[in-house]
């Protein structure tokens, strides 16, 4: 019998992964579902994002392989973007990284920074992969709370009372997933400050930023930020291209050579097609954001019906691809409410809870299912 490795006792088979397992079971025994679970836009990206991606194909380095460090090309126009939607300078030589996915840099940044015993300061509610990825590595999850009654922000009297001398990354994401609190340039100084009074490693999770927010911010923004801060950006929800699997790191030279190292160990470089479906993505200007968020902002009007009529209270103020809900007075279980739902209406929902303790007694809808499917959801009541 071959035996598994140890660190595969730290860590469960990712949620999504065997609940989707579940849900697909009941679709094939002729369930009608209506998957409102998992954040995968629907939409399509541009036609000239694949109208660049058709073109590469005749390229004769099209499938060579490519540089570790993704074209220039590519880097320049994440540059460019940053520059022009948050008034971030950024070297591309030096300062940007592409990945293949955002997800894979959470991965690639534990690995080079934390050794064995290290404690990373994780937000609960928070993604569930920065718990993962720290077990894994061999560190130590240290969780801090985000509260309703505190906007979903830090509360940093109680962080300041923690014993912080073995924390070495402190993960945020504004605007944060899953309840799609919006954070602030406030926030962000207060945090950057935080991380160099403490010399911890900030690193923000940055992938919500164009949904349904009217105000994109960039931790990179705050004056000083990259003498301690990375922040991870993506393509998948921005532009539609989450199958794709291109994200970037950005911030501190240092620190991305640090992940160079590591990533250059792990793939050998990006597909050429998507790279150049990808700067063609990058300059994409406020139309577009507009024409999608025209899309997702009918699709929140009707997913928050949907949450009310469960009896649950909204989070109007939250931005980003998800629509967060407090479960009804007298509901102690938001898995077995959401198992309810699902095997009884064929609507599948995701429960708080997955995203850390704090989230009990709350669900979160994904804004990836057409107006017509949210409708019928609605109907189904």
């Amino acid at each position: 019998m071959i035996t598994t490795a140890k660190r595969l006792g730290t860590i469960e088979e990712y949620y999504f992964s065997s609940k989707l397992r579940e849900v697909r079971q009941l679709a094939s025994e002729g369930k009608p579902i209506i998957n409102m679970g998992i954040g995968s836009p629907d939409l399509q990206p541009s036609q000239a994002v694949i109208d660049a991606v058709v073109l590469a194909m005749k390229d004769e380095n099209a499938h060579q392989y490519q540089s570790y460090q993704g074209v220039p090309e590519l880097r320049q126009g994440m540059a460019d973007f940053y520059q022009n939607n948050f008034q971030v300078a950024l070297n591309p030589a030096n300062e940007i990284l592409p990945l293949m996915g955002s997800k894979e840099g959470i991965m690639h940044i534990s690995l080079a920074f934390l050794n064995e015993g290290d404690q990373v300061l994780i937000p609960n509610p928070g993604y569930p992969t920065y718990t993962s990825v720290t077990n894994l590595v061999g560190a130590i999850p240290v969780y801090y709370d985000l509260k309703e009654n505190n906007n979903w922000e830090p509360d940093f009297e109680a962080l300041e009372k923690l014993d912080l001398s073995k924390v070495k990354i402190m993960w945020i994401g504004y605007p944060h997933m899953p309840t799609g609190a919006r954070g602030s340039l406030e926030l962000f100084e207060k945090l950057v400050a935080f991380a160099k009074k403490h010399q911890i490693l900030l690193v923000n999770d940055n992938p919500y930023s164009f949904v349904l927010n009217d105000n994109p911010m960039s931790l990179l923004q705050v004056e000083g930020a990259k003498d301690v801060a990375l922040e991870l950006n993506s393509l998948s929800k921005t532009f539609n291209m989450a199958g794709w699997r291109v994200g970037m790191v950005l911030g501190n030279a240092a620190c991305i050579d640090a992940v160079l190292k590591v990533k250059s160990n792990m793939d050998s470089g990006m597909f050429y097609g998507i790279q150049k479906g990808a700067i063609e993505a990058l300059k994409s200007d406020k139309t577009w954001f507009e024409s999608m968020n025209a899309i997702y902002r009918k699709r929140r009007i009707l997913t928050e019906q949907l949450a009310e009529k469960l009896g649950c209270k909204v989070y109007k103020e939250g931005v980003g691809l998800f629509v967060w809900a407090k479960l009804p007075d007298g509901i102690t279980s938001a898995e077995k409410f959401i198992d309810d739902i699902l095997y009884d209406k064929s609507v599948f929902i995701t429960p708080g809870t997955i995203f850390g303790s704090n989230g009990e007694g709350y669900i979160r809808f994904a804004l990836c299912v057409k107006e017509e499917k949210v409708q019928e959801a609605i109907d189904r009541f």
